[in-house]
């Protein structure tokens, strides 16, 4: 059976048809922006995080000793006012000591226990008092302080709609380059996560205290990208 051409009819008809399905497909003419926004602000959370290490020539008599110090820490705690619920553990080893520079297998000439505690302040006063406390209790080391913000999530609210603010001003000026007038926003989306940013400074009024402490600021910032529909502008 032969093959058989078809009308031309036909070939008009499927092109009108599969017209409307091709432009909906394409997008629509946009300008794609990014806006972005900070707010500096003071912490007014802190993080300490303190521990107690011990040697002794047994596990147990490490272990024994180690739990008697950070007993001991927990009570200064306790006695500055520091609520149980702010007080964490977030480390707790307990290691053999190996005897150092010896050919061969090396043997255990003792053993190491340590436990470490992760201190919550709501009070940023009272972080250098609270590190001279944890030192005098016995502590053997201070692993780190951290600063927080909060009501961090309002503060990023308020950036957001400054990050929008900002694409707009951005979006504006290319459009005004390219002759031709912005419409509405066809899309926006958060780049990343926001969160804070440090930023060191030392605090007023810190000076006077035997660990002086710089709280510094939190920069909180938000990164948009905004597409707006873009039109020709009129004569």
């Amino acid at each position: 059976m032969g093959h058989r051409t078809p009308p031309a009819a036909a070939i008009f008809a499927s092109v009108l048809l599969a017209t409307p399905a091709l432009a909906q497909t394409m997008p629509p003419p946009m300008i794609t922006v990014s806006g972005e926004a900070t707010i500096s602000v003071a912490p007014d959370r802190a993080e300490i995080e303190a521990g107690v290490t011990s040697d002794a020539k047994t596990a147990r008599d490490a272990s024994d000793a180690n739990n008697a110090a950070m007993g001991k820490l927990l009570l200064a705690l306790k006695a500055a006012n520091i609520d149980e619920k702010d007080i964490q553990t977030s480390r707790l080893s307990l290691q053999p000591q190996y005897a150092p520079n010896r050919p061969g297998p090396s043997p255990v000439v003792g053993y190491q226990a340590s436990n470490r505690v992760t201190v919550r302040l709501h009070d940023i006063p009272k972080v250098a008092s609270t590190i001279d406390i944890l030192v005098g209790a016995g502590a053997t080391n201070i692993g780190g302080i951290g600063f927080s913000v909060s009501n961090a999530s309002k503060l990023l609210d308020d950036a957001r709609g400054q990050a929008v603010a900002d694409a707009r001003r951005k979006a504006e000026i290319y459009a005004k380059a390219a002759g031709v007038t912005l419409g509405a926003p066809l899309d926006i989306s958060e780049q990343g996560a926001p969160g804070p940013m440090p930023f060191r400074k030392m605090a007023a009024g810190m000076a006077v205290s035997p660990t002086p402490v710089a709280q510094g600021e939190e920069t909180l910032q938000v990164t948009v990208s905004v597409s707006w529909a873009i039109k020709q502008a009129g004569p």
